[in-house]
This record gives structure tokens, C-alpha cells and sequence, in this order.
């Protein structure tokens, strides 16, 4: 059946006060202005509107009502939208992004709820980074005012830890860019802003450095404190020992689910499922640690994980007067020792979790049990002897298993 021809004419004035509305709603075109129509209610009611493409898909712009402006502004204005629409821009969304954006802090509460939940198992950290740093600033900010200076005199405020500057960045980013999608807001300010330059790093404490660092975790409380110290004698990640949960300590190990659990666990970096032995030291550190038989081991008061590891550091290495040092540069230490006490990168990598072609399924895992429980414990041997002031041989002989 061939599709009926719009309803379209060169409108005038006079056209236009002889149109009656009919039983149902209809639209005249206008034959001279490219997208304009005049919408026309049963009740009577008759407003201007414009109809575009963005990207393959129609737009409708409602402009006003026909008895607030005439047939010339009409004709003006939707002339005017449409140049705007050629150049690329998308006027409906815009209007749309103006009215239901909110503040900066709603915005980004909408990102979590909505996406950042279902779709980022990381999105924990991104949050903690907004409501540290961005929404302190920014919160009360009607999310369309915010503009690209806004955030470059955040970025400025963070000077002192330009690689946290650049997560938080990538966490205000995030939020925008999806807001766009759903066209809540028009645009990114954080487009076209520059990340601090960075270079990878290979910080690992000296042998020096690390009993000075232990007595400075004793001075962050026993929950920030711990935490720092169990990166250390177990190489795991930072965001993975802040959200260590009781009930995933079975039998002297401490097993790591690799798919996220919401609300619960962030899982792990690779999605691989790990488990890594907990070390005499690390176990009289945890016995201290009041707490039930389930939930977060490094618990803040309101129940959460911890958090702001970063920062922590930061103040410790001021105060010793050190190379900048970051939780993850204890797990760097940790790793390094496993290769410097002559169990090879092999058995690091195994250690860390790092992806590997070789150790890949569960049973290929649990088959260096007994191997890994002795590479636990001895790199946890060798910084205690550090901290004590008697480091043990720099080299342990591998054990045949």
C-alpha cells in the first residue's frame, strides 16, 4: 500500500485562522520552511513544531503555541534550528538536557543507579574519587552549568597527585558521556581536557624505606593501617584488600571470587577467580581486627569498605620525607621480592594474578598450592625481618614440591 503524501501546503495567515480541527489530532506542512508543521488538537489547540533527523532518527521540536507567535517568527525560528541542526547539533536533546539535568550530585547519583552498577564492577572507586574530590565543588552546580574551566581548576586543585587528578577525570568523564547518550545533558566539559603527562612506574620500596613505612601504618589507625600493611605481605591489589571479606577466608586462604557480587565484591581486575595463601604476619594482623564472621574486613563505621588508601600514603611519604610512594607501589614491592628471592616471574605473576597462558584454570592453580603457601610466607618472613632490623638471606632456596 503506498504511503500517504504529508499534508503539506504554502501556508498563509488567512490558511490559517479558516483551519478547523477535525476528530482527531493532524499536522499541515509547510511547503516553504523545511520541518515546520502546525500540530492541531480536537480541543482546538494549535502549535508550531519542527521535525528533523539526527542521526537517522526523527526529532520533534515543539516551538510554541500558534496564538503566541505567527506564521514569519515560526518560519524564523525553525530556519534557525535547522542551520544548527545541519552543523550537527541536536536541538530537541539539548532542550531536553536543559530541563532534567539537576545538579552535578544528582547527575552523578543517576550514573551510578542507572549504568555505573550494572556496568562497571570498578565503580565503587570512580564514585568514592567523585565524592571526595568533585562533589564538594561541584555538587550543588546545576550539571549544565558546569564548564571545561570548571574542570581544569579541579584538575589544578589535585596538583600534588596528578594520577589521581587523572582517575578523577576519567570518573567526571564517565559520567558525562553517558548522560549524553541518554541526553540528559548537551555536552562533556571534560572534552578536550588534558590528562597529567605520566610515566609507568616501577617504584618499589628500598630496604630502608620499608620499616619506616611500617611504624608510619601504625599512625593511619588499625583499619587504613592493616590494610597498607596486608598489600605489602600479600601483593594483592589495593581495591581488592579493601573489600576483603571475612567469609571468603576458608582454611588459611584467602579465595577471591573473579565475577563481581553487587554491593558486595568489585571482583577481580582479570575476572579470573584467585586465591592467595595468608601469611603467619598477615594473620596476627587480622586477628586485632574486631569483626563478625562475615562482612568487610577493613570496614569503615557506617559499614563500607575502605577507601582514600591513596591519600594516606601520600601523607606518610611527606612525613618521612620519600619518594612519593602509592598502595599499588606496595604491591609492586611485594612482587618483586618474590622474583629477588629466586622464585622466578612465573611464580610473581601466579602470586599477583596476573594473566598468564600457562596457569589458567582452577586446577592448574590449585596445583601450586603448596609451592605458593611457601612463596607467601617468605617473602612475609623476609619484610618482617626488614622491620625488625634482621632481614633474613636475600635469596631463599626453592623447595621441591
Amino acid at each position: 500500500m503506498p504511503r500517504a503524501a504529508p499534508n503539506k501546503r504554502k501556508l498563509t495567515s488567512l490558511f490559517l485562522q479558516k483551519l478547523k480541527p477535525q476528530a482527531s489530532a493532524f499536522m499541515v506542512w509547510d511547503a516553504q520552511q523545511r520541518g515546520l508543521a502546525l500540530r492541531v488538537e480536537p480541543t482546538g489547540y494549535k502549535a508550531w513544531k519542527l521535525v528533523y533527523r539526527y542521526h537517522g532518527r526523527p526529532r520533534w521540536y515543539h516551538l510554541a503555541a500558534a496564538d503566541a507567535i505567527g506564521l514569519a517568527d515560526a518560519r524564523r525560528i525553525a530556519a534557525e534550528l535547522m542551520l544548527r541542526v545541519i552543523k550537527g547539533e541536536d536541538p530537541a536533546a539539548e532542550r531536553r538536557a536543559e530541563r532534567g539535568a539537576g545538579t552535578f550530585a544528582e547527575l552523578a547519583q543517576k550514573y551510578v543507579d542507572q549504568h555505573a552498577k550494572k556496568r562497571n564492577k570498578s565503580w565503587q572507586q570512580a564514585d568514592a574519587l567523585i565524592r571526595r574530590h568533585v562533589l564538594p565543588r561541584w555538587g550543588k552546580l546545576e550539571a549544565n552549568s558546569i564548564t571545561r574551566a570548571d574542570v581544569r581548576t579541579l584538575m589544578r586543585g589535585m596538583e600534588e597527585a596528578p594520577i589521581a587528578a587523572n582517575q578523577m577525570l576519567a570518573a567526571v568523564s564517565a559520567v558525562f558521556t553517558w548522560a549524553v547518550k541518554e541526553e540528559i545533558v548537551s555536552g562533556s566539559p571534560c572534552r578536550g581536557v588534558a590528562r597529567n603527562p605520566t610515566r609507568s612506574r616501577d617504584r618499589v620500596l628500598s630496604a630502608s624505606e620499608i620499616p619506616m613505612v611500617w611504624s608510619a601504618f601504625d599512625d593511619a589507625g588499625p583499619i587504613v593501617g592493616t590494610a597498607l600493611k596486608l598489600i605489602l605481605l600479600l601483593g594483592q591489589r589495593p581495591g581488592e584488600v579493601c573489600h576483603m571479606r571475612r567469609e571468603h577466608i576458608k582454611d588459611g586462604w584467602w579465595e577471591m571470587p573473579g565475577e563481581p557480587i553487587a554491593g558486595v565484591w568489585p571482583g577481580t581486575k582479570n575476572a579470573n577467580g584467585h586465591r592467595v595463601w595468608i601469611s603467619q604476619p598477615a594473620k596476627a594482623l587480622l586477628a586485632e581486627l574486631e569483626g563478625e564472621s562475615i562482612g568487610y574486613v577493613f570496614a569503615t563505621v557506617n559499614g563500607n569498605a575502605v577507601s582514600n588508601l591513596d591519600e594516606t600514603m601520600r601523607t606518610i611519604c611527606r612525613k618521612l620525607n620519600i619518594e612519593r610512594a602509592t598502595p599499588h607501589d606496595l604491591r609492586r614491592t611485594s612482587g618483586s621480592m618474590v622474583t629477588a628471592l629466586g622464585f622466578g616471574r612465573d611464580a610473581m605473576d601466579r602470586i599477583l594474578n596476573h594473566k598468564s597462558k600457562s596457569i589458567s584454570t582452577v586446577y592448574d592453580r590449585h596445583s601450586y598450592a603448596r609451592e605458593d603457601l611457601h612463596i607467601v610466607e617468605s617473602v612475609s618472613a623476609h619484610i618482617m625481618g626488614l622491620v625488625q632490623g634482621a632481614p633474613p638471606s636475600n635469596v631463599i632456596g626453592l623447595r621441591k614440591f
